[in-house]
């Protein structure tokens, strides 16, 4: 699977983590982040360039890290096709991909460790969309994946 990956000066310490441990499993990485903690970029260059990758179809997923995961969040969202979601528990960093179909994980530097980053990186790479429920209900998520895009097709055009 391909990731692309970026980061402000606020995501720099985990992302180093993250592309580690990413690049030790065989992932193949789209790196836009920081190379020091010095050098700059802002968040909403960060969250354009990792959306662009995904729209594009160049990464099947991104991780994007800023102070909050906030700020590269509202950057990725602008952008038709991606669904970046800002998450602060290993829950939620599977539930975005299970339930929502997310295709952008957004951590926060500031907020989480190491360790629990790294663990919302696993459970967001490895969760498929809608697996663990009957047919039903996996219709009923799909509907609703087909409800968004539908309001993306309205304003985005």
């Amino acid at each position: 699977m391909k990731i692309a990956i970026a980061n402000d000066k606020g995501g720099w310490l985990l992302k180093q983590a993250i592309v580690k441990k990413l690049a030790g499993e065989g992932y193949e990485l789209l790196d836009f982040g920081t190379h020091s903690p010095d050098e700059a970029k802002e968040h909403a260059e960060a969250g354009e360039q990792v959306a662009l990758a995904v729209q594009r179809g160049e990464a099947e997923r991104g991780i994007l890290l800023c102070g909050t995961g906030m700020g590269v969040s509202l950057a990725a969202n602008k952008h038709k096709g991606v669904y970046a979601a800002p998450v602060e528990s290993v829950f939620a960093a599977r539930h975005c991909r299970l339930i929502n179909d997310c295709n952008v994980l957004c951590i926060g530097g500031y907020i989480l460790g190491e360790y629990m980053a790294l663990e919302m990186v696993d459970a967001f790479l490895n969760t498929p969309f809608a697996d663990r429920f009957v047919e039903t209900r996996r219709a009923y998520l799909r509907s609703q994946i087909d409800r968004i895009t539908a309001i993306e097709d309205r304003n985005f055009g």
